[in-house]
């Protein structure tokens, strides 16, 4: 899951929420550790953080892992040039690819020219 659903879904906006209540009805919510530290940056008080860590429990929370960043590296290599693939991104996509899942993600543009990912759109 990118960090732009978990930010609109913390902000309450129903077309997040119910993206992840559907979605939560039929498999387990996970987010990489990067859209973690993405949503922490995004924290402007100790408040926020502990509001973040309460919403974070809902989610399975993967870490960069060996293959992970070889992956990304991979990624990164093919379509920094090309496409302007930032790091975070490459990291986000590289999990959804290790774990073999789908990415959902308002910003589909990042990610649409990576052919091994399965991206959900959204909205």
């Amino acid at each position: 899951m990118d960090t732009d659903i978990l930010i609109d879904a913390a902000r309450m906006r129903p077309e997040a929420t119910d993206v992840l209540q559907s979605l939560s009805a039929t498999a387990e919510l996970c987010v990489s550790v990067v859209t973690e530290m993405e949503l922490v940056v995004g924290c402007q008080n100790k408040a926020e953080l502990r509001a973040l860590d309460t919403f974070l429990d809902r989610f399975r929370v993967e870490p960069v892992t060996e293959r992970v960043s070889a992956g990304a590296v991979g990624l990164l290599r093919r379509y920094r040039l090309s496409h302007g693939l930032l790091i975070a991104d490459a990291l986000i996509a590289s999990t959804a690819i290790g774990l073999e899942c789908r990415l959902l993600t308002k910003n589909q543009r990042d990610f649409a020219y990576i052919r091994s990912l399965a991206v959900i759109p959204y909205p």
